[in-house]
């Protein structure tokens, strides 16, 4: 009897101390991984969204997946934390690292050899040791499960999910309102020249020349009838390879490297990424490259025939 589940003990009857300690260790190690990845989706939403179009997801449903998983991500890291909700915290655990295995293996032999994580600065390949690792997590939530006392007060956890749920939404807000109508800088450095951005239309294409995604992109916008839109490509990386970037695609683009200029401006994580200006006025920003986007969003404004 001494050695009973701790599933099975009364309400404040004492488990042995290396399960508490265990348990503890495993959730805490839990709780880091997904409190990262939740809080980083919810900070950064159109980062977040434009990793989950890379990953197949739908980008009319991309933004929405994004905080969706932010939340439920940062209410299993929380719940992860505090013992009286902790097996609470790794059931979810599980269940999210389950549907993600279950989801990459869908998609396996589209996403063979894509960079496909959580996390904005770990790179992590789909492949045989992307599932190893998933696996593993999978072990920890177990552990964090089994040696962790019966879970109480559903109301308070709830009261946790509608504070995350608002953060959110809070979050989401601010970051909507600096993507409508910002204005441009007055002027960048195009081809060795100073350009002004505050006549005409203009196409702001921000691209890392050893991304495959930001090379197919370009690749399908040089093949766009543009309606009198002037296009400035920008290097965020590997600036060197930028001429050799545009000559490869194709894409009829002015070159800029005033990166750091524009981007204390246009806010945004990982390339590929564009911006739509008219007048010194962005109308448009476009997260997404995929069958859909940009062309439906350019011709809408008017940008492409």
């Amino acid at each position: 009897m001494a050695e009973a589940s701790s599933s099975t003990l009364p309400q404040g009857v004492a488990y042995p101390v290396w399960k508490s300690v265990a348990g503890s260790v495993c959730a805490v190690l839990l709780a880091a991984v997904f409190l990262v990845a939740g809080i980083w989706k919810l900070t950064d939403p159109l980062s977040a969204s434009a990793r989950m179009v890379q990953a197949l997801v739908p980008s009319g449903l991309a933004l929405a997946a994004a905080i969706g998983a932010g939340i439920v991500e940062t209410l299993t890291g929380v719940l992860l934390l505090v013992p009286r909700f902790r097996r609470w915290g790794a059931w979810l655990a599980g269940l999210m690292l389950i549907a993600f295995m279950v989801y990459i293996g869908i998609h396996y032999s589209a996403l063979m050899g894509e960079e496909c994580n959580c996390f904005p600065w770990i790179k992590r390949a789909v492949g045989p040791a992307f599932f190893i690792g998933d696996a593993v997590m999978l072990l920890v939530a177990a552990g964090a499960a089994v040696w962790s006392r019966r879970s109480e007060s559903l109301r308070s956890a709830t009261l946790i999910l509608g504070a995350i749920c608002v953060f959110a939404g809070l979050m989401y807000g601010m970051i909507a309102t600096r993507q409508t109508g910002l204005k441009a800088p007055a002027s960048i450095t195009v081809d060795g020249k100073v350009t002004s951005l505050e006549h005409g239309r203009i196409f702001l294409y921000f691209f890392d020349p050893e991304c495959m995604h930001c090379v197919e992109a370009a690749k399908t916008m040089a093949k766009f009838q543009w309606n009198g839109v002037k296009l400035i490509a920008i290097p965020t990386t590997q600036a060197k390879w930028g001429k050799y970037f545009l000559d490869s695609t194709k894409l009829s683009a002015g070159l800029s490297l005033d990166n750091d200029l524009l981007r204390q401006t246009f806010k945004f994580g990982d390339p590929p990424y564009a911006v739509a200006i008219e007048h010194g006025h962005q109308v448009g920003t476009f997260p997404f490259f995929d069958e859909k986007e940009p062309e439906a969003g350019l011709k809408k404004i008017g940008f492409i025939e």
